[in-house]
């Protein structure tokens, strides 16, 4: 019987859900959230650049980009 449990035993990388898109995806997404670091850190005070588009892309990489990397999969040609 220990025969047949291991003979159908899925390895962990067997069926890796992460492809070449979700890497770009996330990488994309990480990006994003540097740039917004990066762009609001050396914009002034009240600038536009600390005020509106830093937050937008800090938005755009942690609420969108990067969980769509997470969530994505091809579908099955099949």
């Amino acid at each position: 019987m220990e025969k047949n449990n291991s003979q159908n035993k899925v390895g962990l990388f067997d069926e890796w859900a992460f492809g070449k898109k979700n890497y770009l995806l996330f990488a994309a997404g990480l990006a994003l959230v540097i740039f917004g670091y990066i762009f609001m850190a050396s914009g002034e005070v009240n600038s536009f650049q600390s005020l509106t588009l830093a937050p937008i892309m800090l938005f755009l990489g942690y609420i969108v980009v990067i969980p769509i990397a997470l969530v994505f999969r091809e579908k099955d040609k099949n």
